[in-house]
């Protein structure tokens, strides 16, 4: 059952987590575009330590990019890349490495070396899609209303802000919506 909750008070169930588990931890930050994902996510890695993965770094190379793949709710997110480089190398339990995909070249990018950590945090739209999150051990869903939203993107990036409002937001809806992914996080972060 989702639970609205402040950051402070999630940074307290975390340090509970942390000092509780002597297992590795997920941690799993999904929500809508220009809800602060990324942002919370750097914080807790600034003050937990842990390892920080964007699921920015999966999207769908060009080739991949089908009609009946992007007829898919979340199907613009290299799912299966991420689960085979990124969720089996965190339990593994052992130091590995992943390839981003780099926007500006349309094709993955330099390999990165990881150390295995006790924290792994994952954030970014689609990080909860089911075929992914069955290990996660929290998931929190950041949201924000669309005026907040559609300003912070214009102010990022005013000349593809059409494009977000117009594709990549209509495409999160479809996801958070078919999946119910809202509903199936631990807690709610209203930013």
């Amino acid at each position: 059952m989702k639970k609205n909750i402040t950051e402070k008070e999630l940074i307290s169930l975390i340090e509970a987590m942390l000092k509780a588990e002597k297992k590795d931890i997920i941690i799993a930050i999904d929500g809508r575009c220009a809800s602060g994902k990324t942002t919370l996510g750097e914080k807790l890695k600034n003050i937990f330590g842990g390892n920080l993965f964007h699921a920015d770094d999966y999207f769908l190379r060009p080739q991949q990019r089908t009609e009946e793949r992007l007829a898919l709710p979340g199907g613009n997110f290299d799912r299966e890349r991420f689960r085979e480089e990124i969720i089996k190398g965190i339990l593994s339990g052992n130091d590995f490495s992943y390839t981003p995909f780099d926007c500006s070249l349309l094709a993955l990018g330099e390999k990165r070396e990881v150390k295995r950590n006790r924290l792994s945090i994952i954030e970014g739209s689609y990080s909860c899609h089911p075929e992914i999150s069955e290990n996660y051990d929290m998931k929190i869903f950041v949201t924000t209303d669309k005026a907040a939203q559609e300003s912070r993107i214009l102010s990022r990036n005013r000349e593809k802000a059409p494009m977000f409002i117009s594709k990549w937001i209509p495409f999160e809806e479809k996801y958070f919506s078919y999946f119910s992914i809202e509903e199936s996080c631990d807690y709610l972060i209203v930013t």
